[in-house]
């Protein structure tokens, strides 16, 4: 394979060729394939200094690489409010979760692999601890005050809810602390109340028991795998790189020559480059004609 096939598969599993994701229907088979996304490019620095090899849903959306919104430009860009609103309603049927993961964008994972992210960075458990002080007074009775609702709550409820007229900053900061760790997640969105919180295991009890019970070297080998698969190819420091944010990179380095002794993983030469892939299906061989 050759550095420019490599970018032009790329182009095509990202849908940046020029044929642009429109649909729901659409939309739903593009995060499907490539497992997971994030909604904007990340600076060329990339997150902690990383350039994260990932393809964006806006990109998906815009069917093209170049001058993409990020997120800090997203407001002010119609391609990046309407590529938003299909993607609300990726959230609303389930077919998509968000995850916090990444600081100055989120990332969108398919339902599909979300139980193994889930494994990574969720709770273990469902019950709410009081005692927990990984987080803040607030935080818990933000999760308290979600808890007591029968379904999704907006901001504004959760600030009438409380009581205490919490400041839109510090309710922020609750509502991020219990997102990162995966205890509720956004479900909708409308412009004049903004984003609806619920509870992750009310929202989805499946993918949620289903990650609980997975080990992190399974989920973490699974979501490897689906990495490169969307990649096409990557060396072994963009998976680190990538991965990094989730769990300690021993531990990616790990799974990665686990993958590579099993030959669920290979290498391939791209250029003058050794990079990962998904060992790809071997063909059956064909019968030799009898003379």
């Amino acid at each position: 394979m050759t550095e420019q096939e490599l970018r032009q598969r790329r182009r095509e599993k990202w849908r940046l060729d020029g044929n642009p994701v429109r649909t729901l229907e659409d939309a739903r088979a593009f995060i499907e394939s490539v497992g997971f996304c994030l909604m904007y490019p990340l600076p060329a620095a990339g997150a902690k200094g990383l350039r994260l090899i990932v393809p964006t849903f806006v990109g998906a959306y815009v069917g093209d690489a170049e001058k993409l919104p990020t997120w800090q430009h997203a407001f002010r860009d119609p391609r990046a409010q309407e590529a938003t609103e299909l993607m609300v309603r990726l959230l609303r049927d389930r077919s998509t979760y968000e995850a916090p993961l990444f600081g100055e964008t989120t990332l969108l994972v398919a339902a599909t692999v979300f139980s193994y992210f889930y494994a990574l960075v969720g709770d273990r458990t469902t019950k709410h601890d009081r005692s927990d002080r990984s987080l803040s007074p607030l935080a818990h009775d933000v999760l308290d005050a979600v808890q007591r609702e029968k379904g999704p709550v907006s901001k504004p409820t959760l600030r009438e809810v409380l009581g205490g007229e919490p400041s839109s900053a510090a309710l922020d900061r609750a509502l991020g602390e219990l997102w990162s760790r995966l205890r509720i997640t956004r479900v909708d969105y409308n412009p004049r109340e903004g984003a609806f919180w619920d509870l992750l295991y009310r929202w989805s009890p499946e993918a949620v028991n289903e990650g609980m019970h997975l080990s992190t070297a399974e989920a973490l080998s699974a979501l490897i795998s689906k990495y490169l698969d969307c990649a096409v190819a990557a060396e072994a420091k963009e998976v680190e790189d990538f991965f990094s944010s989730l769990v300690p990179r021993s531990k990616v380095k790990e799974s990665v020559n686990a993958l590579l002794a099993s030959r669920e993983v290979s290498f391939v030469n791209v250029g003058h480059r050794a990079l990962l892939q998904v060992t790809p299906a071997r063909t059956a061989a064909r019968p030799r004609r009898r003379a």
